[in-house]
């Protein structure tokens, strides 16, 4: 499957499960629904038959509230069966709102707490580097979350070791729960931050599939360099018109005839 299927598939997957588990965190799973495409169509080095080969790559979603596209990519590239995502958020289910690892083959990590994704991600890193393996470790953040001070002392100790084959993705739609990241904490000069803190940086337009690819593919043979921080800068909501840059729609679910006109907006015809 392309990326920009496999992106409109996880879209309509998103949609569905939210608004059938009347669940939250629609916005930011739509948000950062291209860059977990463009990862699982072609970047990664993965084996969906195995999800527990030892070299493969690993990605932390550390933007846990926006698990609906974590298992809607992993559902669609294979991991397991997409008809098991009308399970999302119902009681039993093991795809809980946040990210679980519990039960979900292709999820490496647990995620909720904000913060804990890129000091898990380094830490992975640093054992590829020790043990002499190749793979490589994304984590997926989101730009609110940067305001987590443990971002920031796993972003120093990266640096220092030049964990190379780390890659940080910021889903930057510069909204987070009650507001846009510039009125709650500034985060600006960013991609000078992450420079200061030793990281080669990228920034990419995040719904763009071509930019994409091109800033997440770095070497697995790398020993020392500098770790990848991808400025991603994306839009809340994408996709859906009435969704877009709506602080609203990162707790609210869409209803019934939400989801009607959401499905047709990215192109998904309803019987």
């Amino acid at each position: 499957m392309s990326s920009l299927s496999l992106a409109q598939a996880v879209r309509t997957d998103v949609l569905r499960m939210t608004s059938i588990g009347r669940s939250s965190h629609v916005g930011s799973a739509l948000s950062c629904a291209d860059i977990l495409a463009v990862l699982y169509a072609g970047v990664l080095e993965v084996h969906p038959e195995n999800p527990d080969w030892p070299d493969r790559d690993r990605v932390i979603m550390s933007k846990g509230h926006a698990g609906a596209a974590l298992y809607a990519v992993l559902a669609e590239s294979g991991f397991f069966d997409p008809a098991v995502l009308h399970r999302h958020y119902q009681n039993g289910s093991y795809l809980s709102g946040h990210v679980s690892h519990v039960g979900i083959p292709g999820v490496e990590f647990s995620t909720g707490s904000l913060g804990h994704g890129l000091p898990v991600g380094a830490g992975l890193a640093w054992r590829a580097r020790q043990t002499g393996r190749s793979w490589r470790t994304y984590v997926l953040l989101g730009d609110g979350e940067c305001d987590e001070g443990s971002i920031w002392e796993a972003a120093m100790f990266a640096g220092h070791h030049e964990l190379a084959n780390l890659v940080a993705i910021v889903d930057y739609n510069r909204m987070q729960s009650l507001g846009t990241t510039e009125e709650t904490l500034r985060l600006e000069p960013f991609a000078e931050k992450w420079r200061a803190f030793g990281w080669d940086v990228a920034e990419v337009d995040g719904h763009d599939h071509g930019q994409l690819d091109i800033a997440l593919r770095v070497p697995r043979s790398a020993r020392r360099a500098r770790p990848r921080c991808v400025l991603a800068h994306t839009v809340k909501g994408k996709g859906v018109s009435f969704m877009e840059d709506q602080v609203l729609w990162h707790y609210r679910p869409p209803s019934p005839d939400e989801l009607e006109r959401a499905l047709a907006e990215i192109g998904v015809t309803t019987g």
